[in-house]
């Protein structure tokens, strides 16, 4: 197989976005659009990547080595057009031999398939090969000039004739290159133009002077969507959010108000599985078969066991680990929990830092103390351990198999198999006294 490098620009300020964070780090279903081309370039079999930053984007090399160790960046300290940003990575192409692809970190939709068929159309023969899709409204693109099945130029809509304008077959700005091609063409590419830069477009027509063979590739136009301000990315989201939601429900999901679910990137949904309306998933989320989410709830860097009930209004934070049959009711948070099979946590209450065992049953009101103010602790709960409403258990502490805590108590001590520990002041009645209470109300009035 030959080789494949994907050389993605990322350097432009996106200023549009207005925002003090690199654009292409704005995220789309829980991942920086970087991310997004990053994963499907490495899903298409590209065996190097590379990104291209402004001098200011140190935060983007930083996120490509978090994604993968082996992906290299340059800097373009010049804005000087997509041509030079090319140019600027020229130690990821120099020595190069193989297929080596152009792409733009702003195209958060991008999918494996393009590039796919971009190194095809480099297999079969092309030197060049031009990246495009078809529209209705053509307008404000550059128009892809094909005569005889070799695109001959690519011409923007200010220098466009009339007939060339209705051409609907339009640039999407991704290309690919036999690395021989990008080495023949790329430093005879000028800045003769009204803005002084140098434009990787201009490729083309230096190809075909050179008697090389460009072709054309047809993707559809969401994949090269591209993302310049909020709006843009709300439609990104939005696409994203409907392609997930289909993808879903056709693998046997129940959405009972699809537009309301919200998925990441990565959120795995086994089958049989039903969510309510108003759920939100954020990263890291894996939920088996059987289990039903109810509404309202939000959960993230979890998994779920199979025939579940979560919710409705419960909130799973990163850490929580679900066993089979586990109920996790409303307005309960969980977070680095691991909940035993048929545990029930069944509402309001704080489950954090803990290891609970099986068929426990931890009432209303219950916290886990697990923070002192600069350090945290783990709560150990055994099998079959009943917790009354309103208990705080106040970590470190264990709680032994079969134990019964008492509603209302703090515990502060471990507590043995099978004991029954009550944690609270005792009760005491002073008869009449809240007549004389009342009496002392009337006289402050």
């Amino acid at each position: 197989m030959t080789d494949i490098l994907t050389i993605i620009l990322g350097a432009g300020e996106g200023t549009r976005m207005k925002s003090d964070q690199p654009k292409v780090l704005h995220k789309v279903g829980g991942r920086p659009m970087l991310g997004h081309v990053l994963a499907a370039c490495a899903d298409a079999g590209a065996a190097s990547r590379h990104v291209v930053v402004g001098p200011n984007h140190r935060r983007l090399s930083e996120y490509a080595k978090s994604v993968d160790s082996e992906i290299t960046s340059s800097i373009q300290s010049e804005r000087l057009g997509t041509g030079h940003a090319v140019r600027e990575a020229r130690t990821a192409w120099a020595d190069f031999q193989g297929h080596v692809l152009v792409l733009f970190a702003d195209n958060p939709l991008i999918s494996p398939e393009v590039i796919k068929d971009t190194v095809q159309c480099l297999n079969e023969g092309a030197d060049l090969a031009v990246v495009g899709f078809q529209t209705d409204n053509p307008f404000g693109y550059g128009r892809v000039m094909i005569e005889h099945g070799q695109v001959k130029a690519i011409r923007e809509e200010k220098d466009a004739t009339p007939s060339e304008r209705k051409i609907k077959f339009c640039n999407s700005g991704i290309m690919g290159f036999k690395a021989d091609c990008l080495r023949a063409v790329i430093d005879e590419i000028t800045n003769d133009n009204a803005k002084g830069e140098y434009y990787l477009t201009d490729a083309v027509e230096i190809a075909n002077a050179q008697q090389l063979q460009v072709r054309g590739v047809e993707c559809p136009f969401v994949n090269v969507l591209g993302v310049n301000d909020r709006e843009q990315l709300a439609t990104a989201e939005r696409i994203f959010q409907e392609d997930r939601r289909s993808y879903f429900m056709q693998e046997g999901v129940t959405l009972t108000a699809p537009d309301t679910v919200f998925f990441s990137y990565d959120t795995q949904i086994e089958n049989d599985v039903v969510i309510e309306p108003n759920v939100v998933f954020g990263p890291g989320v894996t939920v088996e078969k059987g289990t039903h989410i109810h509404a309202f709830s939000h959960i993230e860097g979890a998994h779920i066991g199979p025939n579940s009930q979560i919710g409705p209004y419960a909130r799973l934070r990163p850490g929580s680990n679900l066993a089979e049959g586990v109920k996790v009711g409303n307005f309960v948070e969980t977070k680095k929990a691991n909940i035993g099979k048929g545990s029930k946590v069944n509402h309001l209450s704080y489950i954090g830092d803990a290891k609970i065992g099986e068929g426990v049953n931890i009432g209303a009101g219950t916290i886990t103390c697990n923070y002192d103010g600069k350090n945290k602790f783990v709560t150990e709960i055994g099998d079959n351990v009943f917790i009354g409403s309103n208990s705080a258990l106040v970590a470190p502490v264990n709680i032994a198999d079969g134990a019964y805590v008492a509603s209302g108590s703090a515990v502060t001590e471990n507590i043995e198999e099978d004991a029954l520990a009550i944690g609270r002041a005792r009760q005491v009645n002073k008869p009449n006294y809240a007549t004389r209470i009342r009496a002392r109300w009337e006289e402050k009035k």
